[in-house]
């Protein structure tokens, strides 16, 4: 099996669709809520000029994905694959985000799922970069089983450095 940061994965009813030039718009559409933004290190990304930047950093890391709903055709938000170090076998996930609208439903467990599932076939740790005030984020990765093992400043694709935890996941306790 060939190994790809950006795959076409999918479950009964998501997908995560590498993302494309073309894909902007939707995308914006669902980052352009300012709530969408709040806990977030950077806390700016709805408007437009700065997510522009932050969908620039996405594309060119071939890595990226836009989270769509197949009943729907719904655009629910991105994540990406980024960071594959093949020295220590491990690679991040992150970058995550969606729309208010999908918030409290189950589907970013459900995204993380299908990623790990792909990815612990390739690597043997997963990290996770969560901003020191996303709240959401945190519990989420502890739920998944995801451990903080960190706290790095992290420069993100053309903005500030910013405070974020390190958290890990590690394939033998994944499947456990």
């Amino acid at each position: 099996m060939n190994f790809s940061i950006q795959p076409e994965l999918e479950n009964e009813k998501y997908q995560l669709i590498p993302l494309s030039q073309g894909d902007f718009e939707s995308l914006y559409e669902v980052a352009s809520d300012p709530k969408v933004w709040e806990q977030h290190p950077n806390k700016d990304r709805y408007k437009r000029e700065v997510f522009e930047n932050f969908f620039k950093g996405a594309v060119e890391s071939k890595g990226a994905f836009k989270i769509v709903e197949k009943e729907t055709g719904e655009v629910l938000g991105s994540t990406r694959f980024y960071d594959f170090d093949e020295n220590k076998n491990s690679i991040f996930i992150g970058y995550t985000f969606y729309g208010t609208k999908s918030w409290g439903k189950g589907i970013n467990p459900q995204i993380k799922k299908m990623m790990l599932d792909y990815i612990f076939q390739f690597v043997d740790t997963v990290h996770f970069h969560i901003g020191k005030e996303n709240y959401r984020s945190q519990i989420a990765l502890e739920r998944l089983g995801g451990k903080k093992i960190a706290e790095e400043e992290v420069a993100y694709f053309g903005e500030p450095t910013r405070t974020n935890f390190v958290y890990e996941i590690k394939n033998e306790d994944y499947f456990n």
